[in-house]
């Protein structure tokens, strides 16, 4: 399924492999030793090639696919097709995900360095760290072992990153720590001042920004998207968070564990995420906020107060979820009604 110019295909593996790897049961019949050299949707999948079933949405689909395999919900595996190997498991789509990543693994890490790259003296690089064209890399700048830093990017003075991290090319680092096993994708931009200044009749005064961005393990930030360094606390991205592409993080915001941030949403400056909140695309919150544990902010929302745990808001300004959409049935129905009472023109 995979163009071979940019992924390497490892396969193919057993089934009884992947059932390992994935911990779903094979199903009464199936074949343990049947090979599976690839993954492809339901619809264009062959008998070498397995697929997953995780939305009913696609049920059809999977009653007159091809594929010579498939993971699949208990509930569901009486509908596949004669001759479908299945794997079955409460959760399909993590399972797909564990075979897809087995069948096409990361390129591993070499050691190296380009010629064209300026690293400081000062600087340290752990073992087995690679070192793309144009990178630069500060004094005093601390680079783990397993690291991977691609083109022209730049770490600044100080920064320190941890073992396994991967950086993208054109990244900029600077006042940050970063922790182990994250990955900093293309454009990225962290450590920046701070958007703060005195608003005064005679002119803005800039306020020093000096805190740093602490990013913790095993955290995932996406392309073009920008962490501002602290005013003076630090900015905290949680262990295990998941940012999106093109999203905006302000100064002296703390975001909990296991935190997701989706495209082109914006958290204003000393605001506090708590643990597993959702922030959905095109979402805005407010500066000085605090945001509960597992709370969800929908598409669009307008945050402007705090959120409590586990409550799901949406709309601008933001409200629980359900009275928000209440008020937008009642618009429709405004709506429609003085249509109906118009005169005719």
């Amino acid at each position: 399924m995979a163009d071979s110019r940019f992924f390497a295909c490892a396969g193919p593996f057993r089934l009884r492999e992947l059932a390992e790897i994935t911990g779903a049961e094979l199903s009464a019949g199936a074949d343990p030793d049947a090979e599976i050299g690839d993954v492809a949707p339901l619809d264009t999948a062959d008998r070498h090639q397995i697929s997953f079933l995780d939305n009913r949405r696609y049920l059809e689909a999977f009653t007159k696919s091809q594929a010579g395999a498939c993971v699949v919900m208990p509930e569901l595996a009486d509908r596949a097709p004669d001759g479908m190997a299945l794997l079955i498991t409460s959760k399909p789509y993590r399972c797909y995900a564990r075979i897809a990543s087995h069948l096409y693994p990361e390129d591993p890490v070499t050691q190296s360095r380009h010629t064209s790259a300026s690293v400081d003296p000062a600087a340290k690089v752990g073992p087995g760290t690679s070192i793309g064209p144009g990178v630069s890399i500060g004094a005093a700048a601390e680079i783990g072992a397993g690291c991977r830093i691609g083109a022209n990017a730049v770490i600044g003075d100080g920064v320190v990153i941890g073992d396994g991290t991967r950086i993208g090319a054109n990244a900029s680092l600077s006042y940050c720590i970063v922790g182990h096993d994250c990955e900093i994708h293309a454009g990225v931009c962290i450590g920046n001042r701070g958007f703060g200044f005195a608003m005064d009749p005679e002119g803005f005064v800039d306020v020093p920004q000096l805190g740093r961005v602490i990013v913790e393990d095993n955290v995932e930030i996406g392309a073009n998207s920008t962490i501002d360094r602290g005013a003076g606390p630090d900015t905290v991205i949680g262990a295990g968070c998941k940012i999106d592409n093109l999203v905006q993080i302000g100064h002296n915001v703390q975001l909990g564990r296991g935190c997701v941030l989706v495209a082109q949403s914006g958290i204003a400056g000393s605001t506090r995420l708590e643990d597993f909140v959702v922030v959905a695309a095109q979402a805005g919150v407010t500066g000085h906020l605090t945001i509960g544990r597992g709370a969800q902010l929908a598409a669009q929302s307008g945050v402007m107060r705090d959120v409590p745990p586990g409550q799901s808001v949406g709309g601008s300004p933001a409200m629980p979820i359900r009275e928000y959409m209440r008020l937008v049935s009642s618009w429709k129905r405004q709506g429609k009604a003085k249509v109906k009472d118009k005169p005719n023109e």
